[in-house]
């Protein structure tokens, strides 16, 4: 089984390297110490959201984003996992009418506006929900 802060951490790593970026550079720009950035990605350390809010900040990259992404990776990295059952009758009718439904992330930001996704702000929290 995959940890969720090894994929976090080679995930965030995936993105630093397509950038071409050291992690001295990340990690001034995050404001955290190469050292414990070196950690996060090394899958060592657990990452508050904070942290994790900042560093995404760091990589332009949407915090959002980078959760739903970790979570595809999680559900292929073990071999696969069944899949969810529709939350809702409009999802299964369109299944069974042959209609793709829309992809939804397996991990949601719970507590902000809904169903509109919005971006965080810095200082704002975040809860997840499984």
């Amino acid at each position: 089984m995959t940890l969720l802060r090894t994929q976090l951490g080679s995930t965030l790593r995936g993105h630093r390297l397509r950038q071409r970026r050291t992690l001295r550079d990340v990690s001034g720009a995050a404001r955290v110490s190469l050292g414990y950035l070196s950690e996060v990605e090394r899958g060592q350390k657990e990452a508050s959201s904070e942290l994790l809010a900042s560093i995404c900040d760091a990589l332009d990259v949407e915090l959002a984003d980078l959760l739903a992404e970790v979570s595809r990776e999680l559900r292929h990295a073990d071999g696969g996992v069944r899949p969810l059952a529709p939350a809702e009758p409009a999802v299964a009718a369109a299944e069974g009418a042959g209609v793709a439904p829309a992809e939804e992330p397996a991990l949601a930001l719970v507590g902000g506006p809904a169903p509109a996704r919005a971006s965080l702000g810095h200082g704002e929290a975040v809860s997840l929900a499984a």
